[in-house]
């Protein structure tokens, strides 16, 4: 799905120090970008280099030192704790290098969690899983938990997930950095075919330069400050 003018996503100025005694470490500093409704972006850069760190921030999963993150036009330093975690609940998904899916329940009672949480009745939270995991290509896998899936799989499972609330915005940290190269492939093409019929958009965390090219815009990180690699 081609992007959209609408903005779902900005940082501005987003700064982040780590302060220990007199110790002062400054890991982001001075970071401006938007995302637009349906666009892919990666980001990249060395180890260390706060590429975590900031998606944590635009996530509302930790605090910035300066500076705003808004997601569909809110800003996430005039809400409270409850505010965000509705935000987060709404309008974002997240996928990790490791699943964390909940190792007790099966996969479709994993990808069922965010509706519940949100409120949404259990038939129906069953029936959208259930849809978005055959998606996904597990129809067969519904009842099985985590440790009867293989990595693909359950990576595919946290990628249902992640978008069964439709969000806005998924946020991907290393998202097939646990896969081998068959498997990382897949998951790829499912999270852009997903990202054309959904519209949802894509920000990837990742140090694999075939998924970097494959997004519409690649982002460096690089001494705190981020560097439209597109443009060159």
């Amino acid at each position: 799905m081609s992007a959209s003018n609408e903005i779902v996503l900005r940082a501005s100025h987003v700064a982040k120090t780590y302060q220990e005694g007199d110790l002062r470490t400054e890991v982001l500093g001075d970071v401006n970008f938007s995302l637009r409704r349906g666009e892919t972006m990666a980001i990249v850069g060395a180890s260390g280099s706060g590429k975590s760190t900031l998606l944590h921030i635009i996530g509302g999963l930790d605090t910035l030192t300066s500076g705003e993150v808004e997601v569909e036009g809110r800003a996430f330093s005039r809400l409270s704790d409850a505010e965000r975690g509705r935000v987060r609940n709404r309008s974002l998904g997240f996928i990790y290098q490791f699943h964390h899916l909940l190792p007790e329940f099966t996969a479709l009672e994993n990808v069922c969690m965010p509706l519940l949480i949100r409120g949404t009745a259990i038939p129906e939270a069953r029936q959208q899983a259930t849809t978005l995991l055959e998606r996904v290509g597990l129809a067969h896998r519904l009842a099985h938990k985590p440790a009867e899936l293989s990595g693909g799989e359950r990576q595919r499972c946290a990628v249902a997930r992640a978008l069964v609330t439709r969000p806005s915005c998924v946020l991907g940290d290393e998202p097939t950095g646990n896969l081998d190269e068959s498997n990382a492939a897949q998951v790829y093409a499912l999270m852009l075919e997903l990202n054309r019929e959904i519209g949802t958009s894509f920000i990837l965390v990742t140090h694999d330069t075939r998924l970097a090219a494959r997004m519409d815009r690649t982002l460096e990180l690089h001494n705190g400050r981020l560097q439209d690699k597109s443009l060159g």
